[in-house]
């Protein structure tokens, strides 16, 4: 399937990635899909695939890495592989504007889908920037409070508050930051995603897609997960259309908070249940799943013209 090269510039950054023109196309404007990845991933993790369904159906899609990560330049003054989610919302909608700058693309039917932490990053922009005509975010993360209570062991608890205050004194006198694991293969290692799933997802994605994926965030990345609490957008999404793809045996984004989560949306809403974890919305028969549903989402509310 054909696809353009993109960048676009926002706060002095450029960030790069993909446009993909709606298959049959013949020419003029069509609605387009902003599509945008998780925790510490790039564009080369999967984001294709789903890319070419929705462009399949006859949806645009722009495709681009978070700043600091892969293509994508940093934000001047902040450092690569830093997961800001605020800093990261911003640019979700810069890249909004960048779609609705675009000849090819209907500026006033703009869909918006996430996966994990890009899920979680969808709902906010959705709550907040009514450019956002239906959304779609699977395997969300939904409480950063209640992750992190999940995720870090009991025992590491007590030092983190100390951790964060240490790194921002040493930034502060000019040293540079603390990076730390995305994944490690010993689950009682210090790293940001210490699921054994987690290991296995990232480690075979990025040897059979993306090489240049580093395995790093910095250790400030976790404190903003910390203090990140996206569910509390989710009632103020309508009224524009919300399908969330949920693995209620997620163990990594807690599927049975997400599930919870959906009941405080109001309509027009729809939730769409996957089997499996996390990382089994991505691969097996869970794509077909989690693929199918956001496209026949975006066909509804963004293809359809009333």
């Amino acid at each position: 399937m054909a696809r353009e090269d993109i960048e676009f510039t926002a706060q002095g950054t450029t960030l790069r990635g993909w446009f993909y023109p709606p298959e049959g196309s013949a020419g003029g404007e069509a609605p387009c899909v902003v599509l945008q990845h998780g925790f510490a991933a790039v564009i080369q993790m999967w984001l294709d695939r789903y890319a070419e369904v929705f462009a399949d159906a006859g949806l645009g899609c722009l495709v681009y890495d978070h700043p600091g990560f892969g293509a994508s330049d940093a934000v001047p003054g902040t450092p690569r592989q830093e997961v800001d989610p605020w800093q990261q919302i911003r640019f979700i909608q810069h890249a909004i504007t960048y779609a609705q700058s675009r000849q090819d693309v209907d500026a006033e039917r703009i869909g918006l889908w996430g996966s994990s932490y890009g899920a979680a990053n969808a709902y906010v922009t959705a709550a907040i920037d009514r450019r956002v005509k239906a959304i779609a975010g699977q395997v969300p993360a939904i409480s950063g409070s209640r992750h992190f209570r999940e995720l870090v062991r009991i025992d590491n608890w007590a030092g983190m508050d100390a951790m964060f205050a240490a790194e921002r004194r040493s930034l502060a006198a000019g040293g540079q930051p603390t990076m730390i694991p995305v994944v490690a293969q010993d689950p009682t290692a210090v790293s940001a995603l210490p699921t054994p799933d987690s290991y296995q997802w990232f480690t075979a994605t990025a040897q059979e897609r993306a090489p240049a994926w580093r395995n790093e965030v910095t250790l400030l990345s976790m404190e903003f997960f910390r203090g990140y609490e996206p569910g509390r957008y989710i009632p103020l999404i309508a009224p524009t259309p919300l399908l969330m793809v949920l693995a209620p045996n997620d163990r990594l984004a807690a599927g049975e908070l997400a599930t919870a989560a959906y009941e405080t949306a109001a309509h027009p809403k729809k939730l769409q249940l996957l089997d499996g974890g996390h990382f089994d919305a991505y691969t097996r028969s869970g794509f077909e799943i989690s693929s199918g549903a956001a496209r026949d989402w975006f066909v509804a509310h963004l293809l359809r013209k009333a």
